[in-house]
């Protein structure tokens, strides 16, 4: 659409209100809301100004303004707000000269892209992330100097088989790691994601399935089609905006946090990928599993630069409560046909050319999707420009080798430092094309050490007393 498109779409749906998001460093969607009047062919031309200096991991006061231009293309009715309101996503731009804003993530997606087409080697990259997550009843927490507590509830949950819910505990609780597809009335939350389904597709998503995820407590996953990489990171700004949303209309709530329950599965987000180049798909060949030689490499790029990458792609403390060794998440970096233990595998998708792709299995929801698609592909170019071979597939269950076999596989960092130090000493690849700037870089290290590593490090938590108290 046009901008006089969305003026005309806006008065045909009766809206009052202009809802303008733009996701912050972080990943988070962010918003100011206008009048309809405030909106006219100009401002998609000129954007409207904003004082960004409390938005995190952006630049201080000493350089708080800052302009959101409305992406026409993005334009549709918002389902949650109760005054009819018009939605339109933002890229962030820099007051003098309206050029890019190098800490805004969707720049960096939309420079990734173009970095790619300079090449030569595709015109368009396809992403397709499943994002797991749950659903819980009831969550609470605190951290004070002298106590640190949380408490997560829901209703489906194994640990309430025994709880007085008023004569009414019907006993159909889940067992820890036996959510995986159980029917109705175990699977409790079915029209919970039925309509979340729904306004899925009523803002331009096509549903592929739904369905209960391994975990007890509400884990849930919802697929949706694939698409190219700037739309697919709007559709996923949008798919946690609605699951959240939809979730507080049942009166529950719901979080991507990768591993909010102990002893039970954490939530991923596989990735789905594959490049193209005039309408072919350039990742279907006649090497291993049916991949072209381009797809090796480009396996070979992501799974050299995998360490690096986990600053991106499981960027908060408690993604690496779910990387654990030893159980089912993908900590081991090899690559696999078929293989769901392998980091990188290879989806056995059938004969037909087009439905070749890979799939990437380390990333987890809590990581800010515009930057992951970009780190990812960057690395994966480099793979292919650098003609990096993945070496031999693993073809074995990684779980189940023998610990010194085991041990001589990579694999990822074991916690959310280490990963940052790799990406600080292993950025090159991600700065070519100038997409990721040496600030953004500097500024996402900084940021996540000093506001999530250092915090966390310094609080004790509840085990520790159970295991020193009486030391």
């Amino acid at each position: 659409m046009t901008g006089k498109d969305v003026l005309k779409f806006a008065n045909e749906k009766g809206a009052k209100m202009v809802d303008l998001k733009f996701c912050d460093m972080i990943g988070t969607w962010q918003h100011l809301t206008v009048p309809l009047h405030q909106l006219n062919e100009e401002t998609f031309e000129n954007g409207f100004g904003f004082d960004g200096s409390s938005i995190r991991g952006w630049r201080g006061i000493e350089e708080s303004d800052m302009v959101i231009m409305p992406d026409p293309s993005t334009a549709m009715m918002d389902p949650f707000m109760q005054v009819p309101t018009l939605s339109v996503i933002c890229d962030v731009c820099l007051p003098e000269t309206l050029q890019p804003y190098n800490r805004d993530p969707r720049q960096v997606v939309k420079k990734a892209i173009a970095y790619m087409q300079s090449t030569g080697i595709a015109d368009t990259a396809y992403f397709g992330p499943e994002a797991e997550f749950f659903i819980f009843d009831d969550v609470r927490y605190e951290q004070t100097s002298n106590s640190a507590f949380y408490m997560i509830d829901s209703d489906e949950a194994s640990w309430n088989t025994g709880r007085d819910e008023g004569g009414k505990n019907l006993g159909y609780k889940i067992r820890s790691k036996e959510g995986y597809f159980p029917a109705l009335p175990t699977d409790s939350q079915q029209d919970l994601r039925s309509e979340i389904c729904l306004e899925l597709e009523r803002c331009g998503m096509q549903v592929e399935r739904h369905h209960h995820e391994v975990a007890s407590a509400g884990q849930g996953e919802i697929n949706f089609r694939f698409d190219t990489a700037l739309n697919m990171g709007d559709k996923m700004m949008w798919f946690k905006y609605i699951v959240k949303n939809v979730a507080k209309r049942y009166g529950k709530t719901a979080t991507f946090m990768p591993k909010p329950l102990f002893g039970d599965n954490g939530s991923g987000m596989h990735i789905h990928m594959s490049l193209w180049k005039e309408g072919k798909n350039l990742f279907a060949g006649n090497k291993y599993a049916g991949l072209s030689e381009m797809a090796l490499y480009y396996i070979g790029g992501v799974l050299k630069h995998a360490p690096a990458l986990c600053g991106i792609i499981n960027p908060t403390t408690n993604s690496y409560k779910r990387l654990v060794p030893g159980f089912e998440a993908p900590t081991k970096l090899a690559y696999s046909f078929k293989n769901r233990s392998a980091a990188m595998r290879i989806p056995n998708s059938g004969p037909n050319p087009k439905a070749k792709r890979i799939e990437f299995r380390t990333p987890d929801p809590g990581a800010n999707i515009y930057l992951a698609e970009a780190a990812i592909l960057m690395a994966g170019l480099d793979g292919i420009i650098n003609k990096i071979h993945p070496g031999d597939p693993l073809d074995k269950d990684i779980y189940g080798l023998p610990p010194q076999e085991a041990a001589a596989i990579p694999s990822v960092p074991g916690t959310l430092e280490e990963s940052l130090n790799h990406l600080r000493e292993n950025c090159s690849f991600l700065k070519k094309g100038d997409v990721f700037s040496e600030d953004l870089i500097e500024t996402w290290v900084h940021y996540k050490i000093d506001k999530e590593v250092r915090p966390v490090q310094q609080r004790p938590v509840p085990y520790e007393f159970h295991l020193y108290y009486d030391c």
